[in-house]
């Protein structure tokens, strides 16, 4: 039987980093669909999202013997959604939200599977990981702020980067869902497609 083609619907680097670690052989694919969702629970709009953009990337070509990957990513605290930081104010304020306490990553997955006919079939599951952060001096926020390129992360921070080797006390769940990308999970749901 012929491989399946695979693409990833994403442009993050990091997303993209995961998938060539775990091995896969896959092309990227961008949407540039608007993220527009109905749901109002972090774990409802990441799947929402996630699905969004491979339903997208999949209306642009031919999906015969293909799978596309979706993925959205949330951080959230008591269901409040933070997007990326639009300041440097914005991304302080965050950071004051999320510092001594705990706090949710929310991943979304959408794995579009067409067989040989473009006939399709859908997963499209969260993945939760709490993140426990330590409590932060406004001096430690505000350095942090101007330390590092925040500006493009969810929640104004990278787990890999000077916030969780610092900062993060702890995780309860998928370390790599926090990067981005629930990566051990995709290869579960992989191997059974």
């Amino acid at each position: 039987m012929k491989q399946k083609r695979m693409i990833l619907a994403s442009a993050s680097p990091r997303r993209k980093e995961l998938m060539e670690q775990a091995g896969f052989a896959f092309e990227i694919r961008v949407s540039h669909k608007e993220e527009i969702y109905h749901s109002s629970q972090p774990d409802e709009i990441v799947k929402e999202l996630a699905l969004l953009k491979a339903e997208d990337v999949a209306a642009s070509d031919h999906m015969e013997n293909c799978i596309v990957i979706g993925a959205d990513t949330v951080v959230a605290v008591e269901d409040c959604i933070l997007g990326k930081p639009r300041s440097g104010e914005d991304a302080a304020d965050m950071i004051r939200r999320i510092q001594g306490r705990a706090h949710q990553v929310y991943t979304g997955l959408a794995i579009l599977q067409f067989d040989e006919n473009g006939n399709k079939t859908v997963i499209n599951h969260a993945v939760c990981t709490d993140v426990y952060v330590a409590e932060m001096s406004e001096k430690e926020i505000l350095e942090y702020v101007q330390s590092e390129d925040i500006m493009d992360k969810a929640g104004a921070y990278a787990i890999q980067g000077i916030f969780g080797a610092k900062f993060i006390r702890r995780i309860e769940g998928d370390y790599y869902n926090v990067v981005g990308l629930p990566i051990g999970y995709i290869y579960q749901m992989l191997k059974e497609v």
